[in-house]
């Protein structure tokens, strides 16, 4: 009889797509599994192995339990010291991933029937966050998510670039991060299907209140949060068709997919 197992395939023609915040997640999940866990295996071993020599003191043949726990309070203060900036990072991933998620939910509930959404695009060693793909053009979309004080005026300060969350400078510039995707996703549309789209790079902060110039000085990168976008899409020109939009999805989907 034929063995059947060895004659299936998969019914799927290609890979899903990716959920907002999906390379966050997998951050998170390297953070927990590839460091956290073992230093917390290796503290306890420590231990393990100091209260077996303090038991063994105590019997026919004792051994030498202080120097067992010297070694395990240097390895358990080295783990314990490890432990609190892991966890430092771990809980700023998870706020980004929380981020991520309420602006691609927001990004999908309010988008009009003729755009299109896409989550955590992988590149060539780092990701967009979302990228809209609308009548009024293209939009890469950084998220930024910052936690607020619990007192006091919430504003976001943006001059066109850099931004000041709440007085302070971020460590990395969303501003540089927002214009290196941009340009990434223009080029790629464009080797893709040999047209030009227009391309927007957006910053995102969720929660937060954004004050921009108000000069009328050219902006190249918008710094929002998320109720504003779609109002500031509306407001630009209709410049690509459904097919446009169409061709540069197709594109997008197969890169995804590969």
């Amino acid at each position: 009889m034929r063995d059947t197992k060895m004659h299936k395939r998969s019914p799927l023609k290609q890979k899903p797509l990716r959920n907002p915040g999906e390379s966050v997640q997998e951050d998170i999940q390297r953070v927990l599994e590839g460091q956290m866990l073992p230093l917390a295996l290796l503290a306890t071993l420590a231990i393990i192995v100091a209260l077996d020599h303090w038991w063994r003191h105590f019997a026919p043949r004792p051994p030498q339990p202080i120097w067992a726990t010297l070694i395990a309070t240097v390895v358990v203060a080295y783990c314990g010291y490890r432990y609190v900036g892991l966890r430092k990072r771990l809980t700023s991933l998870q706020l980004g991933l929380a981020g991520e998620k309420t602006i691609g939910q927001f990004l999908e509930a309010n988008r009009s029937k003729h755009s299109l959404v896409f989550h955590d695009i992988p590149c060539n060693g780092f990701n967009i966050d979302h990228v809209v793909i609308a009548p009024q053009g293209v939009f890469a979309i950084e998220t930024k998510t910052f936690s607020k004080p619990l007192r006091g005026e919430t504003v976001v300060e943006y001059d066109g670039e850099r931004i000041l969350v709440d007085g302070f400078e971020p460590d990395r510039n969303p501003i540089t991060q927002a214009r290196a995707v941009r340009n990434w996703l223009r080029e790629f549309l464009h080797d893709s299907t040999r047209m030009d789209y227009p391309v927007k790079g957006v910053v995102l902060l969720p929660g937060w209140y954004v004050e921009s110039p108000k000069d009328g000085r050219p902006i190249d990168i918008w710094v929002l949060n998320e109720k504003a976008f779609f109002k500031f899409v509306e407001h630009e020109s209709v410049v690509l068709s459904d097919q446009d939009i169409a061709w540069a999805s197709e594109r997008l989907t197969a890169f995804v997919a590969r």
